[in-house]
């Protein structure tokens, strides 16, 4: 079977019979590329025995972590398993020692921290308010920056507190809101919402320019880099400088704060 058929029903597979989300799917399809780009297959016949082991060596060769290491192994393996059910794959699939992944402890941020990110925003603005709301509704709920941005009117319950969400995998979840939070979000949608509203009358938080953005609003405003980073879920503190757009000058004063924090 040519390669582009392969990927091609395990792509219907991956979204009809297990049922996963577009992102899983994507980060699936990338290591999938990603190992048959290294060898320049053509069709599945050309993957032998040892590709898969020849595969993980050359990425571990990279530098890369070992969590991702494991990923694009559990994500070749899988697509592997689907050729030989599919009898599009011919050999015997070797046992694959999956390299260890280092468990790293989880990093809590002081009172004082959290309370600084809260209050950047200029809550003189709109833009200052709308970003205060975001704010508080992402701390009180434990909301993910991806589910916050699409989050709707009808998922909000304003009498008893609570917002229904639909996380990764299409999971539903109710979570609890804070009280304060909830005040601060009525405030935003009758004073300040409809500055930005157009054509979307159910999105609650609106921004013309995304996500990115928002976090580019709060590093101007003093909010620390490292609090922005784990707001936006980054590993490497690299990739927020990437995404936010910031000045140069902004990031190396963040870059001062943290250094001399360590």
């Amino acid at each position: 079977m040519i390669i582009s058929e392969a990927i091609t029903r395990y792509t219907d597979f991956l979204y009809f019979e297990k049922q996963l989300s577009k992102n899983t799917v994507g980060a699936y399809l990338d290591d999938i590329h990603q190992f048959i780009n290294t060898f320049t297959f053509t069709d599945t016949t050309e993957i032998s025995p040892f590709s898969i082991t020849d595969f993980i060596n050359l990425e571990s060769q990279k530098g890369l972590s070992s969590a991702t290491i494991v990923r694009r192994l559990s994500s070749v393996y899988n697509f592997l398993v689907f050729l030989k059910d599919e009898g599009a794959h011919p050999f015997e699939l070797m046992k694959v020692i999956r390299p260890r992944v280092n468990k790293s402890l989880p990093t809590y941020y002081t009172n004082e921290e959290i309370e600084g990110l809260l209050n950047a925003p200029d809550q003189h603005s709109h833009r200052g308010l709308r970003d205060k709301a975001m704010l508080e509704v992402m701390y009180a709920s434990g909301l993910r920056v991806s589910e916050l941005l699409s989050l709707k009117r009808e998922e909000v319950n304003f009498n008893r507190g609570i917002i229904k969400i639909r996380g990764k995998g299409g999971k539903e979840r109710i979570v609890p809101i804070g009280e304060y939070a909830l005040y601060t979000l009525v405030d935003y949608i009758n004073d300040v919402r409809h500055h930005y509203e157009k054509s979307d009358k159910r999105t609650i938080f609106l921004n013309q320019s995304g996500r990115h953005a928002f976090a580019t609003h709060l590093l101007e405003s003093g909010a620390e880099l490292r609090a922005v980073q784990a707001m936006l879920g980054h590993t490497n503190i690299a990739t927020t400088e990437i995404y936010t757009h910031v000045s140069a000058k902004r990031i190396i004063s963040a870059y001062d704060r943290i250094m001399q924090k360590k």
